[in-house]
């Protein structure tokens, strides 16, 4: 395996939640440790990207936000991870394929909270990523309604399937499901507006 790459044996099933994590706090950890549990997942690796295209301001620094992860997240099955710098790749769908050949026999799941589907027709080759792999939209403050009116729901709304065909079948993509969770209210936008995280440029 490549240094600094995690390791994951054929058959694992991974889930992959990207995010500029500017910064991490206790509602990725919330969804991820949910994630985890209901989706039964063997781990889940936090793709810390180096920036995010579809955001004007670029984030702290990476080393920072690593950092911070690390110490919001710790589980032995949780990876605090910066492949996508170590890739090169930037967009989602390059970041999957890339990883999918690099472990072959490992089935991802890319995790992603609601507030994100609502604009998920936004990322750049959307419809490729939701036929790549397995999408579980775990439930966030606000996001619920909007998020199964967005127009990706909308366009893959016969891919759908609820949480028991989830955990118990083997369909292949385009398979997505909403999974419904306690809710918790952090946000690294109001983290940032109390002045309690340092963003580059300030």
């Amino acid at each position: 395996m490549r240094v600094g790459f995690p390791v994951a044996t054929k058959g694992m099933v991974i889930g992959l939640l990207g995010g500029s994590f500017d910064p991490a706090h206790e509602g990725h950890a919330h969804i991820t440790r949910e994630a985890m549990k209901r989706l039964g997942l063997d781990q889940v690796w936090w793709l810390v990207t180096p920036g995010n295209p579809l955001k004007p301001r670029q984030p702290a620094p990476m080393a920072e936000r690593l950092t911070r992860g690390r110490a919001v997240m710790r589980h032995p099955r949780v990876k605090i991870t910066d492949l996508e710098a170590r890739l090169g790749t930037r967009f989602t769908y390059a970041t999957i394929t890339r990883l999918q050949a690099i472990y072959p026999g490992v089935r991802f799941v890319w995790l992603m909270g609601a507030d994100n589907l609502v604009q998920f027709h936004r990322w750049d080759r959307w419809r490729d990523i939701l036929r790549a792999v397995p999408v579980a939209v775990l439930a966030r403050p606000g996001a619920g309604l909007p998020a199964r009116l967005s127009r990706a729901a909308q366009a893959f709304r016969s891919s759908q399937l609820d949480r028991g065909e989830w955990l118990g079948g083997a369909r292949r993509p385009p398979v997505w499901a909403f999974i419904t969770l306690p809710m918790n209210e952090a946000s690294s936008s109001a983290i940032r507006a109390r002045g309690e995280w340092r963003g580059a440029g300030t």
